[in-house]
């Protein structure tokens, strides 16, 4: 018999007990839809969270600060230490915010001389009172630079172009309609007024153009996003009257790696020189690793159905075997060997696996659509971007092919049963 012949004629036989099949079909089903649906939720979420890494900021860039020598966030008594100050983070129980020795322009220097760092940048802290549209209410903001390589996802418009020298910023989208603007549109090439107050508590403005408006993501909804002209000008503002010798304080500064620079090695660096270096990837990292280790969880629920799915498989070949002994006798008789006969067992095991891998993978993917889409108007509105159901054809592929490969283990009992078939007793059954 022809490999041709033998694929034909394993199809035709599956069908031969056409409830058995359809029930083993519908329990690997199960499984199936389970790996394909969780797989699905997986990937879209580490894309979401993908997306938001690159909005906040490139992989080879590390904001760096210079831990104090108590940088453990308590409430006990901690002793003054006047190069100390707030990164404005909690880092321990709440009520607790870390400090960090303050940069100075010495350590930028330092800094830049660290292997594998090409350039580095002092973060300026700038505390805004309000922002305020011609004609409209102020309103609380908060200021937040461009980060090295960041691509804020944008609603409307234009990031701020960090090297331009004229101010510019972009309006966070939750704060449009409360400052007067019909739309997002409406919004881009309007002038604003930020206003900062100074050490002596005199308020001070600063006009800026607005570039575009930024979509939320996992930041702050009432965040600006300014360049790096309009940071200065809000910083001097802030600053007015404040001494020389203490403008050259910065909480943490950001640095740009080389090219061929490796993160870890450059993180070793930075800790010999007394530095630590983190990169968004490691702020957002623990959100991924809940989500692959939910996903691990939802996965082993779908093996143990297709496990369960195989005992199926095993006894509905069992019993297409023995009602089909004299079948297999005449066919070991007229000269089959024992290879085709299993061989002819297996392909009807992995033809009733990729039924029901690709009708689960097919439903899978039609539910797990109109479900991220339904959930992306209600649910998850707040957050834009996100499809929460993503579906990765090679993860596709791949599930498919692991099921098929389970159903093929399940078919090896009966097929080996069968190629062992003796054909005289075989054709004395009854």
């Amino acid at each position: 018999m022809k490999t041709l012949d033998l694929v034909s004629t394993a199809v035709a036989n599956t069908f031969r007990s056409k409830t058995r099949t359809i029930l083993t079909v519908l329990a690997i089903f199960v499984g199936a839809f389970t790996l394909t649906i969780t797989n699905g939720l997986g990937t879209g979420i580490n894309a979401f969270i993908d997306s938001t890494v690159s909005a906040m900021g490139a992989s080879d860039a590390l904001t760096v600060t210079k831990t104090s020598t108590d940088a453990t966030a308590s409430t006990a008594p901690q002793k003054y230490d006047p190069d100390a100050i707030s990164s404005g983070r909690q880092a321990g129980p709440p009520g607790t915010t870390s400090e960090v020795t303050a940069l100075t322009d010495q350590d930028i220097t330092a800094l830049a001389a660290v292997p594998g760092i090409a350039k580095v940048a002092p973060v300026t802290s700038v505390t805004i009172d309000y922002v305020q549209a011609p004609g409209g209410d102020p309103y609380v903001a908060r200021a937040g630079s461009l980060v090295a390589g960041q691509r804020p996802q944008m609603g409307a418009g234009v990031a701020p172009d960090d090297g331009s020298q004229a101010l510019q910023v972009a309006l966070p989208d939750a704060l449009v309609e409360p400052m007067g603007f019909a739309d997002a549109d409406a919004a881009v090439g309007a002038t604003v007024t930020i206003a900062v107050t100074d050490p002596v508590r005199t308020q001070h403005t600063v006009e800026a153009t607005v570039t575009g408006v930024t979509e939320e993501a996992f930041g702050s909804t009432t965040t600006l996003t300014t360049n790096a002209a309009l940071e200065d000008a809000l910083s001097a503002a802030q600053n007015t009257g404040v001494p020389a010798d203490q403008l050259d304080r910065y909480a943490s500064a950001s640095a740009t790696m080389a090219a061929a620079a490796n993160v870890t090695d450059v993180k070793a660096a930075l800790t010999d020189a007394g530095y630590t270096g983190t990169t968004v990837a490691d702020q957002l990292g623990t959100f991924e690793a809940v989500i692959n280790g939910i996903v691990l969880v939802l996965n082993a629920f779908a093996i143990i159905a297709l496990l369960a799915a195989s005992f199926g498989i095993v006894n509905t070949l069992l019993m297409s075997v023995q009602e089909r002994t004299r079948e297999i006798g005449l066919m070991k008789a007229m000269g089959m060997g024992s290879g085709r006969v299993f061989s002819l067992f297996s392909l009807e095991a992995i033809f009733i696996g990729l039924l029901g891998s690709a009708l689960g993978a097919v439903v899978a993917i039609g539910v797990g659509t109109a479900v991220s889409a339904q959930l992306a108007t209600s649910l998850f509105s707040d957050l834009p971007g996100l499809q929460l159901i993503a579906f990765d054809p090679v993860s596709i592929v791949v599930t498919t092919l692991a099921v098929m490969g389970i159903a093929f283990l399940a078919g090896t009992l009966p097929a080996a049963r069968a190629a062992r078939a003796d054909p005289v007793e075989s054709l004395r059954y009854e």
